[in-house]
């Protein structure tokens, strides 16, 4: 029992790496440069590297050097726009690896889905089964957990309850704190609608001719 337990678990571990090398293998050459530079973003080294070519562009543009003119004097305007560029590119770099990775988590969690509704069908098979032997043998079955159990999981039932749960969260702050104001908002036009109706209604009054 150990060791088809043991088996059963190094299958599982060789799915779920052979979905993750398929995924990899399908990286256009793009997608691929883009994950290796978001790993190598990570590092230490492109750390010191960005850190030692900042200090360098600084202690050479401050003067400090004799013999070499300044050509990014304080407030270092040009090294400003380079690390925004720099910055530019690195977070679209990482966006398209996260791209990637939450394209791959899509997959996986639509895959663990479709097991769980299939295994969620064979089980109520299972238990249809077992309640049709009971009956069969006249076994007396009275548990109406077990009756609730053999029905047909809804799943369009729980969508909608899940649905409905997200949609009743609580409020954010900045939605709590503007009601009012928004309430308030809504009450003058209001008042200012039913004002001007008013003021319409007594100069038709006034304009109505005599008889």
């Amino acid at each position: 029992m150990i060791e088809n337990g043991h088996r059963e678990t190094r299958g599982t571990r060789r799915l779920i790496r052979s979905f993750q090398a398929k995924a990899l293998k399908k990286r256009p050459f793009v997608v691929r440069v883009a994950d290796w530079a978001t790993s190598y973003f990570g590092t230490i080294e492109f750390f010191a590297i960005n850190a030692s070519v900042f200090a360098f562009w600084i202690v050479l543009n401050t003067g400090v050097i004799p013999g070499i003119r300044p050509f990014d004097p304080f407030p270092f305007i040009l090294l400003t726009m380079t690390v925004s560029l720099e910055a530019i590119f690195l977070t679209i770099i990482v966006l398209m690896s996260q791209n990637r990775q939450a394209y791959i988590a899509t997959l996986r969690d639509e895959l663990e889905l479709q097991v769980n509704l299939i295994t969620e069908r064979e089980l109520t098979k299972a238990l249809q089964l077992l309640a049709n032997l009971h009956r069969f043998h006249n076994i007396p079955l009275d548990d109406p957990e077990l009756d609730a159990m053999v029905k047909a999981t809804n799943v369009s039932y729980i969508e909608r309850k899940l649905e409905e749960e997200i949609s009743d969260r609580p409020k954010s702050l900045p939605q709590v704190v503007t009601k009012p104001f928004t309430a308030i908002s809504h009450s003058f036009q209001h008042a200012q609608k039913q004002s001007g109706l008013a003021a319409g209604a007594k100069n038709g009054e006034k304009r109505k001719p005599l008889q």
